[in-house]
């Protein structure tokens, strides 16, 4: 059984070799055309004239494009249609594409593109949160969900406290940059090569930009280099431009963008800031809360609203909430158009309410786990009835579990004894721990998303042939899904081989995202095994007089009875027996029913959880910062894949303290992005890992609800782990004070923003 081994990733010689094949490798004829767009230096304006004879005549150059130029739709949005390819009469934030260039090398075209003359009246740009607050520069109105009656169990409560966090953005940085590649084919067809995570939008977005059917339009992607949200949506430009040009000259056409230019197009993860009023009791309980969220979408719409609506819907995390208002105001901005980001808005809601707890623990003189400990949900065993804002019922909570067991496994205890001696002997460093807990909800929130398809082949020499639509981004899902049709067939994993996501194999694919690629696409294609599997065992029953009953696949061979056939003999024989031996899976997550205008329903399928420890030591004189240890334990339900789940835990753990410690996205007065670049943008390195680092995964963990194999997501739920490294970081800075003054620190906690707080506590001016 290949299934629960910690096999490695299929691709993982190829990557360690540098022979894992990307877009930008796919070898081109020597026609092939390299394009780049020209882009608005304006953050908001009115366009007075272009000017574009300069790149006309610019070496290389063979074709040049403005919006007037395109043959049909001038749209790239992943939404609601209000994302033009090209600028049109307006600009809407610096970096938006006004015109493309197509030149005979990428280096020819970016070149030319900076030739451009034009000239913008320019306007006011609405840049900051408050700005379009003011403005009332809404994408819609305010929706709120409401629970209990939170006024009245405001006003009643023991205690009352209100605050302010504001939460910044995050570059995905993934290593490969956007990149397509389009070859024009017969009768106007499209075949295009797209580092995507959704093939059927790009297929769809290509087909409206040529106003060809989507029949016309191939999309295929064998794997990205990283994709984080940021390839949900943010390909369609290259993509459409790339058609559009290989269409227009009848040569293949490529497009990729630069590290900086990368950085200044495409959107990043939603700035928020969340006000938020708790009443609680003596014990640290609370009775009531009120969450004012605001979400700094961008200029288009992309995903901010569901973003933002799945920030909403964790607005609770691990906690029983009896009373709770939470109000989501969706800004547009002259920045660019922000997108889909690893946890979709999730991570942004539990920092929220992370906050409340932080802010209760100190003000009750508590210790925060205290505080954490006495809101958690109910354990499934108890049957209580809980339910979240959102009015769904917590059945299969197990954070209490995991709380308790990490608690042990982490030495929590006595650890805060040994932070609180350190602190009170050191003057200039001091130490912070914090416990934080993760319930994330799996499944897509627009409900007819939750679908996918696949299709088997088995050749008649006994190697199967499987495809599906979900995208490999190095996660590990083309593994995974491997491991199921391996153990279906009780085959060797180097039995079957996966080949790249293909609109022309699998159609109307929902994008890989939602941390849904494995449960969806794991189980069509054991729908689709499974239908093959039926038919080999009705014909080894006629062809050899066996009891299906007894017919079995194991890893010796085929089981008939006490004879045993080879998996390839009975390939083979089926065959020549004329039994079809391909098929098409499907599958469709059950239960879920989401009625977003309201704000009821079950929008999830089932809860991922887990909890880190964190521990911090930080420079009172600098603000400088180091993770020193972290200890994590989280709910993969029975893994698939063990060594693969470790590995994205480790992982986005370390992209989530990232968020909230180094990565600081800085635009000046006039909405020019100022850390385009890695020398200016400080994701985490090697060294800025946990020293000791311990993650195990729940021993008890199985899913209680029918995914594939009681397995359960694991993408984006350990992500908010890291948000434990910004909690020590507040605990670190408490030290600094005598305790009559919450610490407010804000996120990303950069050593300024640490130092700030800390001269807070000593009464001192920044």
């Amino acid at each position: 059984m290949s299934i629960r081994k910690p096999l490695p990733h299929e691709a993982a010689r190829l990557h360690v070799t540098g022979t894992a094949r990307y877009v930008d490798d796919i070898p081109t004829p020597a026609n092939c055309l390299h394009l780049a767009f020209g882009l608005s230096q304006v953050a908001h304006g009115r366009i007075k004239s272009i000017d574009l004879s300069a790149v006309h005549s610019a070496i290389g150059v063979v074709e040049v494009l403005t919006a007037q130029d395109l043959p049909a739709a001038n749209d790239v949005s992943a939404s609601h249609h209000d994302e033009p390819l090209l600028a049109v009469d307006t600009v809407h934030f610096v970096g938006q594409p006004i015109f493309m260039v197509a030149a005979t090398s990428h280096a020819l075209a970016r070149k030319a593109a900076q030739l451009a003359v034009i000239e913008i009246t320019e306007l006011t740009p609405l840049l900051t949160i408050e700005e379009a607050l003011a403005a009332g520069s809404e994408f819609e109105d305010p929706p709120t969900y409401l629970k209990g009656e939170p006024e009245k169990a405001l006003n009643s409560a023991t205690h009352q406290i209100d605050g302010t966090i504001n939460i910044g953005g995050q570059e995905h940085f993934y290593l490969e940059s956007q990149a397509a590649l389009a070859f024009p084919q017969e009768d106007g067809d499209m075949l295009v090569h797209s580092s995507t995570q959704h093939p059927s939008e790009i297929q769809h977005k290509v087909a409206q930009a040529l106003g060809q059917p989507f029949n016309s339009v191939r999309v295929e992607i064998r794997r990205m280099g990283g994709g984080f949200g940021g390839k949900e949506s943010q390909g369609n430009s290259l993509a459409c431009a790339c058609a559009i040009i290989a269409a227009r000259c009848g040569r293949p056409a490529k497009m990729r963008y630069d590290r900086d230019d990368d950085m200044v197009i495409t959107g990043k993860r939603h700035e928020f800031r969340i006000d938020y009023r708790v009443g609680f009791d003596n014990y640290g309980r609370i009775q009531a809360v009120d969450f004012k969220q605001y979400c700094r979408g961008g200029w288009a719409q992309d995903l901010t609203l569901p973003v933002a609506d799945r920030a909403m819907l964790h607005a609770d995390n691990a906690y029983h909430l009896p009373n709770a208002r939470i109000t989501s105001h969706r800004l547009k901005t002259n920045t660019v158009s922000n997108t889909a980001f690893r946890g979709f808005g999730g991570p942004q809601g539990v920092v929220g309410i992370e906050r409340v707890i932080d802010h209760i623990a100190h003000h009750l003189g508590k210790e925060s786990l205290q505080v954490r400990e006495a809101n958690y949900y109910a354990p499934k065993s108890a049957n209580a009835g809980q339910t979240t804002p959102y009015h769904m019922e917590i059945t299969d909570s197990v954070i209490d579990q995991i709380s308790d067991t990490l608690v042990d496994f982490s030495g929590y205890s006595a650890r805060r004894t040994a932070v609180t001696e350190f602190n009170a002997k050191n003057s200039i460093l001091k130490r912070g721990l914090a416990l934080t807990p993760v319930k994330f909800g799996i499944s897509f929130t627009l409900t007819f998303l939750n679908q996918a398809g696949a299709l088997v082949h088995i050749y008649s020499d006994g190697s199967i042939h499987l495809n599906h639509g979900g995208t490999e981004m190095g996660q590990g899902l083309f593994t995974k899904v491997a491991q199921v049709a391996a153990t279906l067939f009780a085959q060797p994993l180097s039995a079957v081989k996966i080949t790249a996501t293909d609109t022309a194999k699998v159609p109307n694919t929902s994008a890989t995202a939602a941390s849904s690629g494995s449960d969806l696409n794991g189980m069509a294609v054991k729908n689709a095994c499974e239908t093959i599997k039926a038919r080999l065992v009705a014909f080894i029953a006629q062809n050899w007089q066996a009891d299906p009953a007894k017919i079995r696949f194991t890893k010796a061979g085929v089981e008939i009875g006490t004879t045993i056939l080879t998996f390839q003999e009975v390939i083979a024989t089926a065959y020549q027996n004329r039994i079809s031996l391909s098929s098409t899976g499907f599958y469709k997550t059950p239960k879920v029913e989401w009625d977003r205008t309201k704000g009821t329903g079950r929008p999830f399928f089932y809860f991922a959880y887990g909890a880190a420890v964190t521990e911090v030591v930080i420079d009172t004189l600098t603000g400088e910062n180091r993770i020193l240890r972290t200890d994590i334990i989280h709910d993969v339900g029975k893994s698939l894949n063990p060594a693969l789940d470790l590995g994205q835990i480790e992982g986005a753990y370390v992209q989530g303290a990232g968020w909230l410690t180094t990565e600081e996205l800085v635009w000046d007065a006039r909405g020019t992005l100022k850390t385009h670049a890695p020398s200016t943008y400080k994701i985490p390195a090697c060294s800025d890992r946990p020293a000791e680092f311990n993650v195990a995964l729940f021993e008890q963990g199985e899913n209680t609800e029918d995914t594939i194999y009681r397995s359960k997501a694991v993408g984006e739920p350990p992500f908010m782990l890291g948000i434990s490294a910004f909690m020590a970081l507040s605990d670190a800075v408490a030290a600094c004070g005598d305790g009559t003054q919450y610490p407010d620190l804000q996120a990303p906690a950069t050593a300024e923003q640490i130092l700030k707080a800390v001269m807070a506590q000593k009464g001192e001016t920044w």
